[in-house]
């Protein structure tokens, strides 16, 4: 199997809801919207597209859509993780048959397992179904934190190619580096340290904020590439007003809000996640209206 690159900015999908459904031609029409505008690489089912309320039907169902769209210009990541390793595998497998190029497996979240359980997870998933996979390490929301030791026992593995890394500690990307090879795909999972992560040795990220500002967000990446360090900063000052404000409340409930200000999406999540309180709504609508001179000079 040859395996598509992953780099640059990949955006973690919003998953755009009306009535309660799916919202299919808004969701395609934002696939392609990112993808007019640079977007490096896609991730559907993911947190910011609000996985743990998707019906196994829907993750495929975003999943066909958004490969639908990208039709091979860009790679599509498929969120898969749970924290039952046989429903991990049955979305995985069910990610591979309508296309995906790859998986991302969160590490297991409220069974608190132990490292070893950790290793038999993802073997596990490794071993029952043929697409390269991802590991996401996010201790935040999943209370684990993958040690580094096991991140190289698993890179051992043909198709455990990557991580998405969610710690916020920047000293981790060189470790790994070290101990899972050059080879091992290393993306970032905070914007507010994505250009960082890129000087510790990483390739990308995987991110919340080019679901509003898809064009810097790549140009910003494209630019460490190109090693224009100074255009990559000036992009990321440019940024970091608008990735502290997507942050204000639990993600994605912010960014949703801003899509639909973009008239991307409309302003809907599923329970138990909630739009962001009216005077957050405020300070996020204030924060891309400041922004937009900003990102017109940066860009």
């Amino acid at each position: 199997m040859t395996t598509p690159s992953f780099f640059g900015s990949i955006t973690a999908l919003i998953t755009p809801f009306k009535n309660g459904e799916i919202d299919e031609k808004a969701f395609q029409d934002f696939v392609q919207w990112q993808l007019n505008e640079g977007t490096n690489g896609f991730v559907p089912c993911g947190t910011t597209g609000e996985a743990p309320t998707l019906s196994d039907e829907e993750y495929a169902l975003l999943t066909r859509l958004c490969i639908e769209v990208v039709k091979g210009k860009a790679p599509v990541m498929a969120g898969c993780g749970s924290n039952s390793t046989k429903h991990a595998i049955h979305l995985t497998v069910q990610a591979q048959n309508v296309g995906a190029d790859a998986a991302l497996h969160v590490c297991p979240y409220y069974n608190k397992p132990s490292q070893e359980g950790l290793y038999q997870h993802f073997k596990a998933i490794h071993d029952g179904c043929d697409l390269p996979i991802f590991i996401y390490n996010i201790p935040g929301r999943s209370i684990v934190n993958m040690t580094v030791d096991t991140m190289a026992r698993l890179a051992e593995l043909p198709r455990i190619i990557g991580l998405k890394d969610a710690t916020g500690d920047l000293q981790r990307p060189l470790k790994v580096r070290q101990m899972c090879g050059r080879d091992f795909i290393q993306l970032s999972g905070n914007d507010d340290t994505a250009l960082a992560f890129l000087a510790q040795g990483g390739a990308g990220c995987i991110s919340v904020v080019s679901n509003i500002a898809p064009s810097l967000c790549a140009k910003m990446q494209a630019a460490w590439r190109n090693g224009d360090i100074a255009a990559a900063q000036n992009i990321n000052e440019t940024l970091m007003p608008l990735i502290e404000v997507l942050f204000v409340e639990t993600s994605p409930s912010p960014v949703k809000y801003a899509a639909s200000l973009l008239n991307k999406c409309r302003n809907e999540l599923r329970l138990p996640m909630v739009p962001v309180s009216k005077a957050n709504e405020k300070q996020i609508k204030d924060a891309m209206v400041n922004s937009i001179l900003d990102m017109v000079d940066a860009a």
